[in-house]
């Protein structure tokens, strides 16, 4: 299951990373520091995020 999450958490982290950083751009926020800690929290929520993912698919009967 973590070469699943690992493949998830590729996809996933780039996915909110830049949903944190479009909205912090939308926010006002356009200088350096800000971006970076939106794609750095982004990149953080992702981990649990892709195990939870990878769990609920290794557990469905799709995977059998």
């Amino acid at each position: 299951m973590l070469r699943l999450a690992s493949i998830l958490y590729s996809i996933i982290s780039t996915s909110l990373a830049g949903t944190a950083v479009i909205a912090v751009l939308v926010a006002g926020y356009d200088t350096l520091v800000p971006i970076l800690v939106a794609a750095g929290i982004g990149a953080l929520i992702a981990l649990p995020v892709s195990w939870l993912v990878a769990r609920e698919i290794a557990g469905s009967s799709f995977m059998r």
